[in-house]
């Protein structure tokens, strides 16, 4: 699994604005915040909910929660790799490192 940091994030938006952001946190902490653009899929859901959200296989997806102490997304990303996706990422900073830069949470 390939992991990013803020800064190959915010470079892969700006160039790539067809990036897929997915938020594996429960739904009410999405609900409370989530990185601008982002749609929720819980992670233990991945395998039941990606093949309709996420119907292209080879778009660039990147996953994330909390923090780097969470580990929702890297098992996403896992089951992700494992339905036949090819080019997932995993914000390994999630929401508490975006906030950290000063970037905003969508509510």
């Amino acid at each position: 699994m390939t992991t990013i940091d803020t800064a190959t994030l915010r470079d892969w938006q700006k160039r790539h604005p067809d990036i897929t952001l997915v938020d594996t946190l429960p739904a009410a902490a999405f609900a409370k915040g989530h990185l601008p653009g982002a749609i929720n899929i819980v992670s233990d859901d991945v395998l039941d909910e990606a093949p309709r959200r996420l119907p292209d296989k080879q778009a660039t997806i990147v996953v994330y929660c909390a923090s780097e102490n969470c580990k929702r997304a890297g098992r996403a990303a896992e089951r992700l790799a494992r339905l036949g996706y090819t080019e997932v990422y995993h914000y390994v900073g999630g929401k508490k490192a975006w906030l950290a830069e000063g970037l905003t949470l969508e509510h």
